[in-house]
């Protein structure tokens, strides 16, 4: 799999990622880093632990990981949670969904790195 291939597996911007990055090297760097973000994890442990302004940050955090990298499935998602996280509001209605939207697009995005890693390993 390419970086490019990538990126269509996980519903990104491979060419914006460029224009910002400039550098296919950089973007795959970043790329791979994304797989030792904890970012996802304390988002699901703050959730389970009611702490929403600690899940706002991790949602925040996976935000800005997500523009930066133009991943923009994940971040389409993550920016809608971090938005009904804001403030410490309670959980609105449709809530579960959004959750469960980043988590999707969380896992589709770390599942396409790992196949991308794969490759570049071997």
């Amino acid at each position: 799999m390419t970086l490019k291939e990538c990126y269509a597996a996980l519903g990104g911007d491979y060419d914006e990622a460029m224009g910002r990055l400039r550098s296919e090297r950089l973007v795959q760097k970043f790329v791979l880093k994304f797989l030792n973000d904890g970012s996802h994890q304390l988002l699901c442990d703050s959730l389970a632990a009611g702490d929403r302004d600690e899940a706002f940050r991790a949602a925040h955090t996976i935000k800005g990981v997500c523009a930066n990298l133009a991943f923009n499935a994940l971040l389409n998602s993550s920016e809608a949670l971090t938005e009904a996280l804001r403030d410490g509001r309670p959980p609105q209605p449709g809530e579960e969904e959004l959750i469960a939207r980043v988590n999707a697009d969380y896992d589709r995005a770390y599942r396409a790195i790992q196949e991308f890693q794969a490759g570049v390993s071997e």
